[in-house]
């Protein structure tokens, strides 16, 4: 099972501005987020597990993590796909950094079953998520 990743998505007011946010990023593929130091349990985590964003108390989306690297000043990079998954939202307490989350505590992807929830605009399931309708 692989290990995942939590961190809140800081200066975000909605779930569809995290989208936008998300899609409006001028920078190649893999996407790199700093860090100040790397996870003890990287290798459970690099090409398996995902950082999943924390907006208002709840897992809203997912990103792969393709990995691990070095940046400036001893600090190091998170790898991320360019893939933005939503999730199922489900509630998770805000924290400073990042933190580790069991891939049994990780929401399921929205869609997944079906259901065609992923195809709606996520102004819309970030309205139905706060009417805990989702």
């Amino acid at each position: 099972m692989p290990l995942h990743l939590s961190k809140v998505a800081f200066g975000v007011a909605s779930l569809d501005q995290f989208v936008a946010r998300w899609k409006a990023r001028e920078c190649e593929p893999p996407y790199e987020l700093g860090t100040r130091y790397l996870p003890k349990r990287w290798r459970e985590i690099a090409g398996q597990g995902s950082l999943y964003w924390i907006l208002k108390h709840q897992l809203i989306a997912r990103s792969p993590i393709v990995g691990f690297g070095d940046l400036p000043g001893g600090r190091v990079a998170v790898l991320l796909d360019p893939r933005l998954v939503l999730v199922q939202a489900r509630p998770k307490r805000a924290h400073q950094g990042w933190r580790y989350l069991d891939h049994v505590d990780a929401p399921a992807d929205l869609g997944a079953g079906g259901e065609g929830v992923g195809a709606l605009p996520p102004d819309l399931i970030g309205r139905l998520t706060d009417l805990a309708l989702l």
